[in-house]
């Protein structure tokens, strides 16, 4: 029989390309996804379109934050695990509106496991984030305390990384949370750096940078957090585990915008801002436990994941050059 998953966040970023995975390993993907307008839904349609030639995947619009419309989703099938990717993202924004980050990531997980403790689905996997490592020394290691959220956004992740493993102790569901370091790659959310260096450097606009550019991340290439996400389901079957998907490699801000700079065969110029107190300066995952459980580790370098990034937004110029970077705060 077919292996099924429920994968919610289906037509996100990476949720998308991690429905792309499980369906090329022959997994029947029934994905959810609210298609909320957080960004321009345009970036949405256009991965699901991508999905949608998979005779083994189903889409259904629905919100996590909805109980009642996700219960028919459970009646109606058996799945071998939940992977729930879907979640209000963005540091500076949760701080603008930050009831919809606590129901999403909270009480949007909660209804999911509810729902796996109520039908019976024993494997459960979160998406995280590095942001709950504000400081903590680096290399971040999954072991250190994430006690002081910096931003709204992180404590809705803390909170959601809470309530998952009360239900794994509870009702005994296998529980893994994946903490993602700084994810870009082709088709990416137009509010994150990359996307957003690549589309000022083509335009000539100047580039809003927070803070002088030495601040580093971990950059992590979207395939390498959907390879990550895929071998964690498929090889962890118990316990409770949390783990880090990152490039185990920081870079600086300055660094990545050079690289940029060198494929376009443009440089770009520069409005500082001042640093906002809810990011953090510094993101490093230290990747040994994703390496011993499922052997994992990243394949694509900043300089070639720039590559590919730059060479989708050149084959797809005609429409994204019309994407704001302006995010619906409503």
């Amino acid at each position: 029989m077919k292996r099924s998953i429920l994968l919610t966040g289906v037509a996100g970023f990476i949720g998308s390309r991690t429905a792309e995975l499980f369906l090329e390993e022959d997994y029947r993907v029934v994905g959810i996804d609210n298609l909320n307008d957080y960004y321009d839904i345009r970036l949405k349609e256009y991965r699901l379109n991508c999905l949608k030639k998979y005779r083994n995947f189903e889409f259904h619009q629905i919100d996590i934050e909805d109980l009642s419309a996700l219960k028919p989703i459970f009646e109606g099938q058996r799945f071998d695990g939940v992977v729930n990717l879907a979640a209000r993202a963005g540091v500076r924004y949760s701080l603008i509106n930050p009831f919809v980050y606590i129901r999403t990531n909270v009480l949007g997980t909660t209804n999911l496991l509810e729902l796996c403790k109520d039908y019976s689905i024993n494997k459960f996997i979160l998406a995280s984030t590095s942001s709950l490592y504000a400081g903590q020394s680096m290399p971040f290691r999954e072991d250190l305390p994430v006690n002081k959220p910096v931003s709204v956004y992180a404590a809705s992740k803390k909170g959601a990384e809470a309530v998952t493993y009360t239900y794994h102790y509870l009702y005994g569901i296998t529980t893994t949370i994946l903490r993602y370091f700084t994810v870009y790659g082709p088709a990416g959310r137009p509010d994150m750096s990359i996307f957003r260096f690549i589309e000022w450097i083509k335009e000539g606009s100047p580039l809003e940078l927070y803070g002088d550019g030495t601040q580093s991340r971990d950059f992590t290439y979207v395939d390498d957090i959907a390879e990550g996400t895929v071998a964690a389901f498929k090889i962890i079957e118990s316990g409770y585990q949390i783990i880090n998907l990152g490039g185990n490699n920081p870079y600086e801000l300055n660094y990545a915008i050079g690289l940029i700079e060198d494929f376009l065969g443009k440089k770009g110029s520069r409005k500082t801002m001042p640093f906002h107190n809810a990011d953090l300066k510094a993101t490093w995952a230290d990747i040994t436990k994703a390496k011993r459980l499922f052997h994992w580790s990243p394949k694509v370098s900043l300089a070639e994941g720039i590559e590919k990034t730059i060479r989708w937004h050149l084959d797809n110029r005609d429409w994204i050059e019309e994407i704001r970077f302006i995010i619906n705060e409503s």
